[in-house]
């Protein structure tokens, strides 16, 4: 009976084996992140804000935002775990008048991230707005929470939970651009997920009338990936630290402005772009084409009305 000699098959048919697991449990990951994927497109239009306020008396304004976690593609086959205001980064302009009451309904989706512990929202405006305040809060049960604290005067008004939806109030009282964002005790983690966004509080006269109106936010993305890798890109809390981002991108990804959502203008109109830097470091806003500007600096969370004439 001829012998068969197997022993130099089994290598090969274990690098088969290992080769198969391995590229199935690769197309695994892969489905797993591409099913993750919550938010086709993260980045708002720079287009999309309220028009320019066209009314003599003051009002009380309802908004409505939304707290809540997203995976989205912020480059080219790079997906990033979001934590927004209403699922788009940046969240809602927010625009009114001063002597405006502003009444602000905030409801809590859902947890944004299994380690997180608190969340405090505040808004970056003048003492003379009744500012939103946050507070340090001992670690509890409730940890997957969000907790805002809103004061008035020095008085707590309310906290929003995982599923409650709660209001709160402010009166205007000085004209300004300011920025809004998560303001708790990690609050650069939070703002580097995206949670932030602008209030425009218009003067009583109103601003002058202009041809076209722009939201643009500067932003930083922080990942422990490099530069050229695809897949998911986790927050790289280290670099975090030492304000060193990888990405810097406008409306929370890369390349946002190109092609339907690119700045458009025609020759001879007025532009009027509300600007702000979300970011750590200081932002040199400027843009290339047909526009008589210059540099903008904008410090670590500031903003900017930048108006011009394309020529």
């Amino acid at each position: 009976m001829k012998k068969i000699k197997i022993l130099p098959i089994v290598p090969f048919i274990l690098i088969v084996i290992f080769g198969g697991l391995l590229t199935y449990f690769s197309f695994n990951e892969s489905l797993k992140r591409i099913r993750a994927v919550t938010v086709d497109d993260i980045s708002r239009s720079p287009d999309d804000l309220p028009a320019q306020i066209n009314r003599d008396y003051s009002r009380r304004v309802s908004v409505d935002l939304e707290a809540v976690s997203v995976v989205a593609e912020f480059d080219d086959g790079k997906t990033y775990e979001y934590w927004t205001f209403n699922k788009q980064v940046p969240g809602p302009l927010i625009r009114v008048r001063e002597g405006d009451t502003v009444n602000i309904t905030l409801t809590h989706l859902r947890k944004a991230y299994e380690e997180q512990k608190t969340i405090n929202s505040h808004s970056h405006s003048p003492s003379d707005i009744e500012r939103i305040r946050s507070i340090k809060l001992e670690d509890r049960e409730e940890s997957d929470r969000f907790e805002y604290s809103f004061g008035f005067e020095g008085v707590e008004l309310m906290k929003v939970g995982l599923g409650e939806t709660k209001s709160f109030e402010l009166k205007t009282t000085k004209p300004g651009l300011y920025i809004y964002n998560s303001g708790g005790a990690n609050a650069p983690t939070h703002i580097a997920r995206g949670m932030y966004g602008m209030i425009l509080v218009e003067p009583r006269d109103g601003l002058p009338k202009v041809d076209r109106e722009y939201y643009v936010m500067e932003g930083e993305i922080y990942t422990n990936k490099d530069s050229g890798d695809s897949g998911f890109h986790k927050l790289d809390e280290e670099e975090l630290l030492a304000k060193n981002p990888d990405y810097n991108v406008f409306n929370g990804s890369v390349n946002a402005f190109r092609e339907e959502n690119a700045l458009t203008t025609d020759v001879g109109e007025t532009v009027r772009i509300f600007f702000g830097n979300s970011g750590q470091n200081i932002s040199s806003f400027h843009m290339i084409g047909g526009i008589d500007l210059h540099s903008t600096l904008v410090p670590a969370g500031g903003t900017a009305i930048i108006e011009t004439v394309s020529q």
